[in-house]
Formats: C-alpha cells, structure tokens, sequence
C-alpha cells in the first residue's frame, strides 16, 4: 500500500474500527463516516439512573481469535457469567454446567434431571470433538439445522427441548433450533475454551475501545456524518467517491461496514443477507440484591416469554446501584415482538415467581425495552457457502461486516482485518 493512499471507511461498528485500525497502521490516510453520534453500530449501552443498559443481550465470548487479537480484555475489567446455566421451570430449579471448568457446580449438574446421564456424556464427548477443530473447519463442513445435527449426534429430545432450545434460542434467536449447525459447533467450541463476560462499564466499553486505538493508529472517526452515496467510479483513474450531507470526498478506496440493508442500497451487492432475527429485551429491577441466585443464566424450559432471564448485577455489580438488583429478560417470537411493556414486564414477574415460590416479585419495575427488528441476520443450513467476501462490490469499493463471515463479534472483527487485508492488497 502506498503511504499515500486514502480509505474511507463508512459505518464505525466492529468490523469499521478493525478495518480503520489496520489499514491506518499500514500507513493509509483512514476517515471513518459513522452517522450517529456514538460509534458501536448495533452495539450500544444507555446508563441511566445507576443502572447501565446494553442494547438487547449482548456478551463478550473471549475464547474467539478476533477477541483476544483486537482488543486489550485486561483493560475491560471483564466481569464473567459462571459456566452453564439454571434449568427452570414452574416449582423447579436445576443446574447444568461444565464440571471441567466449574467443579462447585459438580453435584449439581451430576444430579440434573433435566438432562440424562447419556446426554451429560454425549456433552462431553461433544466438547472434545469441536475442540479439535479451527473456525475454517467447522464453517467449510457440511451443514445442517441443530436440532438434526444433534439427533444424529445421539442425543435426546429432551436435552434439546429443556436445555439447547432456550439456551441457543439466546444465541442465535431462534429458539426452533433451525440455525446452522456451524453456528453451534463454534459458539460450543467458545465457551468451552474461554468465558462469557460483561465490562464492568457495559458492552459499548469494546467498541470504545477500537475506536481509540483506530484513532491511535492515524484514522479520523467522524460522527453524525451519514454516507448517502457510494461511486465506485466517482474518481479519476479508478478512485471511488463518497457523499455525505457535508461534502463528496474522492478516494482509493471504500470499506462499506454499515448494517446489511445499507450495505446492499450503497454497493448493490445482492448476495448480502438481509432477512433478520428478531427479539425484545427487557430490563428489570428489584428492590433489593435477593432476587435471583448466582451468575448463571436462567434458562426458561417450557416457552419464550421469556426465553431467558439473566441476573446482570449478579454477574456485573457496577450494571446496578448497592440497593438494587438488574435482570434482562429476552423474549423471541413474532408473537411477542409488538408485545407492550406491562405484558412483557408481567411475564417475567409470572415466570420468575413460579421459579422462585419462596420469595416475592411484585415489586418488579419495568426500567427499559429494546425492541430489535434486526439483531443479526438469519443463518439456516448452508447460508455462509453464499455469502459475499470483501471484494463482492464494484471498483476500489469493499465489504467489513459480520454478513461476509457469520453473525457474531468474531464473524465482525474478523470480516474487519479482512476488509484490509483486501484493500492493502489491492493498492
């Protein structure tokens, strides 16, 4: 690349910040167009009132390769969600863990039955074999719906009702398991190989982050500046254009890192997945610090409203003040997408109380709702075999974002340092 050479980069999310960062480290002339007024893209937090509020459920996997190579995780204060999770249904509590990386939960999870001894096994013959395989392997080999993927594996229908349905209806939103099976094998693989965490100053601390070693790096990150047009061929000898409400800029090249359906209207690339996963979050707060036991996630075993309840202040006390507790609930389904406020608040009030008969939720308040029509795009069987790659548009234009790898912080970091190895190829 000449050290000459201008990049704009339109869309300040994961993959732009990674894509501005490396290419500004390569020695390009790098401006990032975000048109908010915060960098983050579907990554966000609100604090409000003490309590701090990340846009829908969201958390760090740090066994993924692009966590650990992108960001400082020591500077996060990472605060982790115990391995496993709670099985709960009306009148009944279990616990199902990894006894290889939460011994206390043990007994616990050796006397579960909710899940069989032949399911427990299964798991851990499971873990090993994900184990043994890289993030290339497992998304260049045959695919398949989860639920079928584990059937074939041996295991019960009721392991995948009571435990994977829920839990991986958190993951991928689709509580139907219909979900590429290379979805499950890697995510499984993760949290196998590393921990679940929070900052301690919420989720939008990571994109902060990459924002200030992208701006270390020599890149310029301009908010509340939209892109509205992209040219591939709006230059001289090859060089592309972008226009936002401010001015046309002419450069060597455009990473386009914003939201699928921008992605598409400003590049035309029509291999960009744009059909979505759904879902609602709601925060809730306690009175008190004696809500909810531990910090594992609730897993609800019969139906999605909600699907999971996760006690937040329990894994990440500065999310709370001293005095009070925050839950996050999230609710899938197309059922429940327009739900208003009090039905959703009522819901987890019922489910909680019917978890939890000896104690008392009535005072359960209602403190925010975030309804995301699009939380990350769909990935039936054989979706990632179709996907674009970063050189898909016209011209000097390229892709960075989760939809040319899959749908995740990895899938988005990594489409990011790809996106730059592409353009510092190229020029």
């Amino acid at each position: 690349m000449n050290d000459r050479s201008s990049v704009a980069v339109v869309g300040a999310g994961l993959s732009g910040l990674v894509a501005a960062r490396h290419l500004a480290d390569a020695g390009a002339d790098v401006t990032v167009f975000e048109r908010r007024e915060t960098v983050g893209g579907r990554i966000r937090t609100r604090h409000r009132d003490g309590f701090t509020l990340d846009r829908g459920f969201q958390v760090l996997f740090t066994a993924y390769p692009a966590v650990r190579r992108e960001l400082d995780l020591d500077a996060l204060d990472l605060q982790s969600f115990s391995p496993g999770a709670v099985i709960a249904r009306p009148g009944q509590r279990s616990t199902l863990s990894d006894p290889l990386r939460d011994p206390f939960s043990l007994t616990d999870s050796l006397f579960n039955r909710e899940v069989s001894t032949t399911d427990k096994l299964r798991t851990l013959t499971l873990r090993y074999h994900v184990g043994s395989r890289d993030e290339t392997d497992i998304f260049e080999s045959p695919d398949a719906r989860i639920d079928d993927y584990l059937r074939d594996r041996g295991f019960s229908e009721r392991y995948l009702d009571n435990f994977v349905a829920p839990f991986y209806g958190g993951i991928t939103l689709d509580r139907t398991l219909s979900t590429s099976k290379r979805v499950f094998e890697y995510t499984f693989k993760a949290m196998s190989e590393g921990r679940i965490a929070l900052p301690a100053s919420g989720m939008r601390a990571v994109p902060e982050q990459l924002a200030d070693r992208a701006r270390d790096a020599g890149a310029t990150v301009r908010l509340d500046d939209p892109v509205a047009v992209v040219d591939p061929h709006g230059g001289a000898d090859g060089a592309a254009t972008v226009e936002t409400e401010h001015d046309t800029r002419t450069v060597d090249a455009v990473v386009v890192a914003t939201d699928p359906r921008t992605a598409c209207r400003l590049t035309g690339v029509g291999s960009i997945p744009t059909a979505a996963r759904s879902s609602v979050t709601g925060y809730y707060a306690l009175p008190d610090r004696s809500g909810i036991d531990g910090r594992k996630i609730h897993l609800n075993a019969i139906d999605g409203r909600p699907n999971i309840v996760v006690p937040l202040s329990n894994v990440a006390p500065t999310y709370a003040p001293d005095d009070r507790t925050l839950l996050c609930a999230t609710f899938l389904g197309d059922d429940v997408f327009d739900a208003d406020a009090d039905t959703l608040r009522e819901s987890t009030r019922d489910a909680l109380a019917s978890w939890y008969p000896e104690r008392l939720f009535e005072g359960l308040e209602s403190i925010h709702l975030d309804r995301l029509e699009f939380a990350q795009f769909d990935q039936p069987p054989g979706v990632h075999d179709d996907l674009p790659g970063p050189r898909a548009p016209e011209g000097a234009v390229y892709l960075a974002g989760d939809y040319t790898t899959w749908s995740s912080i990895q899938g988005a970091m990594r489409s990011g340092r790809e996106a730059a190895t592409a353009v510092r190829a190229d020029l």
